[in-house]
Formats: C-alpha cells, structure tokens, sequence
C-alpha cells in the first residue's frame, strides 16, 4: 500500500512540474493558465501524498479525473506519441492507484 502511495504521489509531482514547464515554455498558448493551476495543483497534492493522511488519495482520484476529461474535451484524444498522451496515461496510473487505496482502505 505504501509503495502505491508513493507511486501515485511521485508521478503527480513529475505530472506537475511538466504542467509547470509547459507554461513556463509557452506562457501565452491559449489553456497555458489552466494548465499552470493543475501543474502547482498536482504537485501540491503529490507531495500531499507522502503523508499518511487520506483526503490526498481522493484529491487524487478527483482532480486527475477532472484534469484529463478537460484535456480531452478540449483537445480531443491525443497523438500517441506527445505530452498529452504522456499526461493521460500518468493520470490514469495515478487514478486507478488512488481508487485502489481507497478500495482497499474501506475493506479494513
């Protein structure tokens, strides 16, 4: 359990500064202030989850849903090799390692 913790917060963190670097890279693309917004938000609640807390396993289930379906809304489904895929596949690890945290914290 903890090592899947761990997993889902180190991948946000990365997820995060690569938000981050984007924005820093094109700050005036249209979308660069969302996604500066999930960057910091994503690596706030990557290091979050490093704790031993619980809302940071469903603030990661949460927010990475929400990150990706508004990804996909507005870019449409991404090229297999780009960040976005890279970002889409990250989120999906992260929230199916959170859903089952939280799966497993209910059965205990």
């Amino acid at each position: 359990m903890k090592t899947i913790r761990l997993l889902a917060g180190i991948l946000l963190v990365i997820t995060g500064v690569m938000h981050i670097a984007m924005y820093i890279k094109a700050p005036n693309d249209s979308g660069s202030i969302g996604v500066l917004a999930f960057g910091i938000i994503y690596s706030v609640i990557g290091l979050l989850l490093f704790t031993k807390k619980m809302y940071p396993v469903y603030l990661g289930l949460i927010l990475p849903l929400i990150g990706m379906t508004l990804s996909i809304i507005k870019f449409g489904f991404p090229v297999l090799i780009s960040m976005m895929a890279l970002f889409t596949l990250i989120d999906i690890i992260v929230i199916v390692c959170c859903g089952y945290l939280i799966i497993n914290r209910k059965k205990i």
